[in-house]
């Protein structure tokens, strides 16, 4: 059996916060809000994940009222993903994302960006593909107000 899932998330751009994405801490003039560590590549590839196992959503998870996820490294929070789906008896086959940021760039970081969520996924590298585009200044994206990721998962059971 095969199970494919979806998940997307966002997260605003604010002053005196690091620019964490896919694990890597990203140069930017600004980090981006959340209550743990705001990674947003992360966010969205346990979404498509759990999604994809029909397990709810991170929010479900780690709940962003409970101080016990404050500043949470989310490639930690993925990691529990992928053992939860794999003792519900899942196989993750492949994951690909899309990162939306109008800044920083992102090319330079890609590779380790795959390399993190491949190890925090406990597959190989070469079952992660992530992929950096702009808005071409639309929307909030292109206003520079924050950042939006998509992902999507292929998980085998049986």
């Amino acid at each position: 059996m095969l199970r494919i899932g979806h998940g997307y998330d966002v997260h605003q751009f604010a002053e005196g916060r690091r620019c964490i994405l896919g694990g890597v801490d990203v140069p930017s003039e600004r980090g981006l809000l959340g209550h743990s560590d705001a990674d947003v590549l992360a966010h969205a590839l346990a979404d498509a994940v759990l999604g994809a196992a029909r397990l709810g959503d991170i929010g479900k998870l780690f709940p962003d009222t409970d101080p016990a996820y404050k500043g949470a490294d989310s490639l930690v929070l993925l990691s529990h993903v992928a053992a939860l789906v794999r003792k519900k008896g899942f196989s993750i086959l492949d994951v690909d994302c899309t990162v939306a940021a109008q800044v920083p760039k992102l090319s330079p970081y890609r590779e380790q960006m795959r390399e993190n969520l491949a190890a925090a996924l406990g597959v190989d590298v070469g079952q992660v593909g992530v992929k950096a585009t702009t808005t071409e200044g639309l929307g909030f994206v292109g206003r520079k107000e924050g950042i939006a990721a998509w992902s999507v998962a292929l998980l085998s059971k049986g």
